[in-house]
């Protein structure tokens, strides 16, 4: 099995196309890593790199090959242990979907993230449906890179922030390298990840294929997953380079579902969903070009695409509902043809008799989505898309044109301050036609909508000394009606038809730098959401409508300390590392647009907290490493949250809103590498096997309260020659 998938990957690489772009730093000015000087685990990006400004801005780097977790099914909060503030949804246990956010904003398949591999895009559709369902596994990835509000400026308007995955790429010393592992666990779990790389004369390859299967905790929980990508990497001369890339996801899940409160207290593990299903085959390609002018001038190009699809079929009635084989089951099929273009150029000039720094760019995308929903399946239980009627309740078509022009400038003044001004316009037209069916009757849907949108901002580094900054931001940021607002797959909610356009301010201060043996990050935020979209509940209904205004503020702190390092003990007593990673938030709504409020005040929300939003996130850890031997254990708490903007406190019969109550999550890790070659860990993911929900659903994967995986334990064996 392992020598057939070695040589699969080795085609894949050979015969594939290209690798991630070069990393050209042409101007890295006083990279300041947030991380002790051992273990290189957490970084932050220099204040240019390549033709992105990040000075001024929060930004974290994690490097997936150094933390001591278990990689082998994308551990969130392990990968993202050390941010501060990532709130994540855990209700798959499958490791193939990232649902993370911060700053009390949705974690829904990352989408209030721009989502990136390698620089480019790839979601479901930047402007209609930014849903993340391919996630990179992480014993692929070189490093991630988290840029907080500040993002809208270089990668679009997204309020979240940017999310980058960057491969790894093959090693520049070496023909062919290749890394092999291999992990099995608790229910099932049997993943195999080979990857290979090298270097030969001007050209550059990598590649990797992995496939992770799992029975699940939850009964009905079973999935199997397969990913494999290929790259290439030509270095015409000393300036240019070009390079290619292709990535292949599938996967096939089987969605347990929702519970009433009642049922997951009596058995967290059961399910009465049998016949709910989803896929994504996901593909992904990518051309680049790099051109190195000079040390002052480079132009960095993207051409990329994606062809993907999303497909489900289930019974998503309310928990509440029997499902049985006498009801047919619900299809729903989304596919996705997307293409882009992003240019960026880097100029370095001379003012005040010092270099400074402007960036400038454009970008042109173009989107397509067909949404087939509320299809007539069949009433059996297997992974079945055909329709016994080949009418859909909702066929649409969703196109989307967007062009945009950047431009961003780096003033250095003096020896310490560096000054930032940025600038984006965009220009979004969204047109949609089809039908959907009410009242068992069809009616046609047109409409269009074209914005032009000027987003800007501003910020600022102060260096004090050679090892802390003071830095501060503040920028605007913007989201479109998207087309998932306006007609989810959920069967429960009633949607606004005349919902409007969401705009944001984001603003940072913060202070963050490194001692011997100890680094820190230490910041202050806002965040003002206008015209937020999200979920109330009236008279027993789900409506998604404009809710208003919300407030978002708070302080994240991450400090990492190591005493051995820090009085130079480390060659007689090891590496002793203490981390803690903390955000505390206030979310409320601070404005209300419900004419229905000025006639019945009980109606307003304004002052309810925001939903999805915890007021505590905490994470610490220690990390013990001596000679050959890393022990690392990390605490996870999360307070309650509320799941809709109206704060019900008891969960309702259908359990789709309620509370949900906080909760406290310890993982255990152990490493042995008797030598650079060999690795093997073992670990316990809940290691006081807590009972935990994280999210209720309205749709898919199953209306109700959705349970976090209990207790669970893995052993990795891994190779590199």
């Amino acid at each position: 099995m392992l020598n057939r998938i070695i040589s699969v990957v080795f085609l894949i690489a050979a015969f594939q196309s290209y690798s991630q772009t070069i990393d050209t730093t042409s101007k890295d000015l006083s990279p300041i890593e947030i991380l002790s000087e051992g273990n290189k685990t957490r970084t932050q990006m220099p204040e240019i790199h390549g033709a992105i400004i990040y000075a001024g801005k929060k930004n974290e780097v994690i490097k997936p090959s150094k933390l001591n977790a278990d990689l082998s099914i994308n551990s969130t909060r392990q990968l993202f242990g050390r941010i501060p503030g990532i709130h994540i949804w855990e209700n798959d246990g499958t490791g193939i979907q990232t649902n993370v956010a911060t700053r009390g904003l949705s974690p829904n398949r990352s989408w209030e993230f721009n989502v990136r591999q390698n620089g480019y895009d790839i979601c479901s559709e930047v402007f209609g449906y930014p849903e993340a369902y391919y996630t990179p596994p992480a014993e692929a990835v070189e490093r991630i890179e988290v840029l907080r509000g500040a993002s809208s400026l270089a990668y679009g308007p997204q309020v979240g922030g940017a999310l980058n995955y960057i491969l790894k790429k093959g090693p520049k010393d070496k023909v062919l390298e290749v890394e092999a592992r291999h992990t099995i666990g608790s229910f099932g779990l049997n993943n195999t990840f080979v990857g290979l790389g090298g270097t030969k004369n001007r050209l550059s390859y990598y590649g990797y294929i992995q496939q992770r299967s799992m029975d699940g905790w939850r009964e009905n929980s079973r999935f199997n997953t397969y990913t494999v990508y290929g790259s290439l990497q030509y270095q015409i001369n000393n300036k240019m380079t070009i390079g290619a890339e292709y990535t292949n996801m599938d996967y096939r899940a089987q969605q347990a579902g929702g519970l009433t409160d009642a049922q997951f207290k009596e058995n967290a593990r059961q399910s009465s969903r049998e016949r709910n299903w989803f896929g994504t085959p996901w593909n992904v390609a990518a051309l680049t070009f790099d051109y190195k002018i000079n040390s002052k001038n480079e132009i960095n190009i993207k051409a990329f695409g994606v062809l993907a699809e999303r497909n489900s079929v289930g019974f998503t009635s309310a928990i509440t509902v029997v499902d049985s084989a006498q009801f047919n089951r619900s299809v729903d099929r989304d596919f996705y043809e997307n293409m882009g273009l992003e240019a960026r150029y880097r100029r370095t000039y001379s003012l005040f008799g010092k270099d400074q720094t402007l960036t400038a760019g454009v970008r042109y995308y173009q989107g397509n989505t067909i949404r087939r929903q509320r299809g007539t399946g069949t009433a059996g239980a297997a992974f079945d898309l055909s329709l016994t009627n080949p009418v859909w309740g909702r066929d649409m078509d969703f196109m989307t044109t967007n062009a945009s022009v950047f431009a961003e400038n780096a003033l250095f003044v003096g020896k310490k301050f560096v000054f930032t001004q940025g600038l984006r316009y965009e220009y979004i037209n969204n047109t949609s036609s089809g039908y959907t069916t009410l009242s068992n009757q069809p009616f046609a849907l047109t409409a269009a909508r074209e914005r032009n949108v000027l987003v800007y901002g501003v910020g600022a580094e102060y260096h004090i000394g050679k090892h802390s900054e003071v830095y501060a931001n503040a920028s605007t940021s913007y989201r479109p009606v998207m087309f998932a607002d306006i007609t989810p797959s959920a069967t429960t909610e009633v949607i606004d038809q005349n919902l409007q356009d969401a705009s944001a301010i984001n603003a940072d201060l913060g202070f963050r730098g490194s001692l011997k043996g100890l680094a820190y990050d230490l910041g202050v935020f806002y965040l003002q959401y206008d015209n937020r979209i999200g979920r109330v509940t009236e008279n027993g209904i789900n409506y998604v409508r404009n809710l208003g205004t919300t407030e978002t503020m708070g302080a994240e702190l991450y400090v990492e300390w190591n005493p051995f390092r820090q009085f130079d003990l480390t060659e007689r007593t090891g590496d002793l590392e203490f981390f803690v990673s903390s955000a505390i938030l206030q979310a409320e709504y601070t404005r209300w647009d419900n004419p229905a409020a000025d006639v019945n005040p009980t109606l307003s929300i304004v002052g309810n907290k925001v939903e999805s939003a915890p007021e505590q996130v905490h994470r610490a850890g220690v990390s013990y490493s001596f000679k050959k031997i890393n022990l690392t254990y990390q605490f996870n708490s999360v307070s309650e949250v509320f799941t809709d903007a109206n704060n019900t406190e008891a969960p309702t019969a259908n359990a789709q809103a309620g509370k949900i109550e906080g909760y406290t999550l310890s993982d255990l890790t152990v490493s042995f590498r008797p030598s650079t070659n060999y690795v093997f860990s073992a670990g316990v993911n809940n290691l006081f096997d807590e009972r935990y929900a994280t999210r209720r659903a309205g749709g898919y994967p199953g209306p109700g309260l959705l349970p976090g995986n209990a207790r669970t334990f893995f052993m990795t064996v891994g190779v590199k020659f």
